[in-house]
């Protein structure tokens, strides 16, 4: 929707041609572990879905090229949920009871999940969750490996606060993720001495931003944060452009360049930009420039900027591996159990763990800004934790615990 990309089929399984012959005999060894993969492959939200499909195929084509896990071939079942919130409790059944999926990964909306959460939980079929949210789940059948405000939106608040200003106005996506994180806004904003002077809602598939922008203009915000979802906003950044307010009212976000925005938006549009993510292609690591250099390999050198929502699903199926692993199967309650442990990976976004209380993550936040349709790191906050979702969550003490929290943010 958003880019020029190839073939989606080609993020299929990876080629073997650099796995040993004997560690390719090893994976033919007995049945493949099954993964079910649940992203909007098309629908309104591909932009994101199909990235993190890709980056799912391309983990588990490492891990096949290596051996496998446990000796046995990983097998992709995909589902293209096409943002029907039908098909999504639709296809959660069929993952689970037709084809015995060890684990699903997906979902990319709050609601989405919601909708897939109660289904894996009721069959006992573990659950990733691996997109930016409001926080608050707490459930032990569930993993989620994405940033929540806890991780990112205090942040950009703080920078927002001691950089350009008291002064907010916050535009969220209408369902519970951008309605939840406005409310972390003005908490974040409020604690520093700010104040957010605006909130306004819109849906995922919002165009016109006018009267919205005369209401910025008249309104004289210090900084603008948005927490935009979807195509549609895209709108917003040229009209606001055309307004003549580009570098005048600064802007931070909590989603934009997920779906990679800046390349299809011109320099004038985007530079400038602030947003804080666990990953950003633009680190300057050796683990991330040889990632890129493999993934690259197999997508090629056209493939999109690689988002901070491709790198959850990469690092959530090694997360998933690495519980497996450990657990020596791939029995639902090992493996929990396994994770719970502390699980950690080093991947292309350093290091990341699993918080045994949450199941959410701990890991390095990069604050940046896009320049040219790059990103500039300003600063980096080591290995956070989401103490948003720690506020109510404890499957330490509460195992059964399965919900989503409202965090009382008052």
């Amino acid at each position: 929707m958003i880019m020029n990309r190839r073939a989606l089929l080609k993020g299929g399984t990876a080629a073997t041609v650099f796995a040993p012959a004997l560690l390719r005999q090893a994976v033919a060894a007995g049945d493949p572990i099954v993964v079910g993969s649940m992203y909007d492959l098309s629908g309104g939200l591909e932009a994101y879905g199909k990235s993190m499909f890709d980056a799912l195929n391309f983990a588990v084509g490492e891990m096949n090229a290596a051996g496998g896990l446990l000796g046995r071939e990983v097998k992709v079942v995909s589902f293209d949920t096409q943002s029907n919130m039908q098909l999504y409790a639709q296809y959660a059944q069929e993952a689970a009871l037709k084809h015995k999926v060890a684990v699903v990964h997906g979902g990319i909306t709050s609601a989405s999940r919601e909708i897939i959460r109660p289904v894996l939980g009721k069959y006992k079929t573990l659950y990733f969750y691996e997109t930016p949210y409001e926080g608050g789940v707490c459930d032990r059948n569930v993993f989620a490996d994405g940033t929540t405000p806890g991780h990112n939106t205090e942040v950009l608040v703080d920078h927002a606060v001691k950089t350009w200003g008291k002064k907010g106005y916050v535009l969220a996506a209408d369902y519970n993720y951008g309605q939840i994180t406005s409310e972390w806004v003005k908490k974040y904003a409020k604690e520093r001495g700010g104040d957010v002077i605006g909130t306004e809602f819109f849906p995922i598939d919002a165009t016109n931003f006018g009267s919205t922008i005369s209401k910025i203009q008249a309104a004289k915000p210090d900084w603008i944060l948005t927490v935009l979802v979807g195509g549609g906003p895209i709108s917003f950044y040229r009209q606001f452009n055309a307004a003549g307010l580009s570098g005048k009212i600064p802007i931070a976000s909590t989603t934009f360049g997920a779906g990679n925005e800046q390349m299809v938006l011109t320099p004038e549009e985007s530079n400038g930009i602030v947003v804080a993510y666990n990953y950003l292609q633009d680190i300057d690591s050796l683990a991330n420039k040889e990632f890129l250099t493999r993934f690259r390999a197999k997508f090629g050198a056209d493939y999109p900027p690689v988002t901070d929502l491709t790198m959850s699903s990469y690092i959530g199926l090694l997360l998933w591996a690495a519980g497996v692993k450990k657990a020596g199967t791939i029995d639902r309650d090992k493996v929990i159990e396994a994770l719970e442990s502390g699980i950690t990976v080093d991947g292309p976004s350093g290091k990341v763990s699993i918080d045994p209380q949450t199941h959410h993550c701990i890991f390095d936040v990069h604050l940046a800004k896009f320049k040219d349709k790059k990103t500039v790191i300003l600063n980096t906050f080591p290995q956070r934790k989401p103490i948003d979702t720690a506020m109510v969550c404890d499957l330490k003490k509460n195992p059964r615990d399965a919900k989503q929290y409202v965090i009382s943010v008052k």
